[in-house]
This record gives structure tokens, C-alpha cells and sequence, in this order.
């Protein structure tokens, strides 16, 4: 995870905001179609870098917010409240906010009030870890136990 942190602070901002975006395609949002996500224009973007489809449909969209920030840096809350009026002006609630680094408690009540949710540096490492992003598999063992069900 520290690693994965580390080669995604190695990288540009647009590389992460299109981490982003591949990443929440693999969970499933979008109906996993590479389609549903777009990473918005580096400028004039309004505070928002990146829209991803709900479902396969796109009956509603996720706002995201990419900060890659130094791992020791801390999001505060006035910049969750900045991402909220952003989001407002697409007539939305729903948004993710998304960085390298961690949220301040005050963040975290304030995302918690709206439908904001925040994925810190270690979840994200985590998520990437889980979703096969950044990462290959060098070698898998399979263990296997007596099926009792089969015998009976």
C-alpha cells in the first residue's frame, strides 16, 4: 500500500484523476463500462475533476473530487465545504472525495452530513490493492479442505 502511494505521488495530477475514474469502473459503477467515468478539462472544471455514472443507466452521477496531496497533509474542512457548493451547482448531492492524504475529524462531520464520501490514502491503496489497479498477482496458492457436504 505504502508503495502504491508512493509511485501514484510520483505521478502527474491528470494520471490520478484517471485513477480515479478506472478504479470506480472496476468496482462496478457505470454497469463497469469504461464509458461511464469522465475526468473533466484541468482548467475551468469548477472544482470537480472527474463524473462517474451510479449505475449502468446513468440515472444519476457521482461528482469526484481528486486531491493528491503528501501523504502527512491533512484535508480540512473548508475544502469538503467548497466541494459540496461545487456539487450543488449541478444540482446533485451525491459526491467522493478522494485523496492521498488524510481528513481532519471537522471533515469527517461534515462530509457525514451530506452524501460526500472520502477515501483517504490508505483506503485507496487499499481499494486499488482489492480491485487489481496498479498491482499484478505474482503467485497464488489454493488451499483446499474436505467437503462434508459432498459426503452426506
Amino acid at each position: 500500500a505504502d508503495e502504491l502511494l508512493t509511485e501514484i505521488l510520483n505521478q502527474p495530477p491528470v494520471f490520478f484523476e484517471r485513477l480515479i475514474i478506472q478504479l470506480l469502473v472496476k468496482m462496478g459503477y457505470g454497469g463497469g463500462n469504461e464509458w461511464a467515468g469522465i475526468v473533466t478539462p484541468a482548467s475551468g472544471d469548477g472544482g470537480i475533476d472527474g463524473i462517474i455514472r451510479e449505475d449502468k443507466l446513468g440515472f444519476s452521477n457521482i461528482y469526484i473530487q481528486a486531491k493528491r496531496y503528501n501523504r502527512d497533509s491533512v484535508v480540512s474542512r473548508p475544502e469538503i465545504q467548497k466541494f459540496i457548493g461545487a456539487i450543488a451547482e449541478y444540482k446533485n448531492k451525491k459526491g467522493l472525495f478522494v485523496t492521498t492524504a488524510k481528513f481532519s475529524a471537522e471533515a469527517r462531520k461534515s462530509a457525514d452530513s451530506s452524501q460526500i464520501v472520502l477515501i483517504d490514502g490508505e483506503r485507496l491503496a487499499k481499494l486499488m490493492i482489492e480491485y487489481d489497479i496498479g498491482v499484478s498477482t505474482i503467485q497464488t496458492f489454493e488451499v483446499k479442505r474436505i467437503d462434508s457436504d459432498f459426503f452426506t
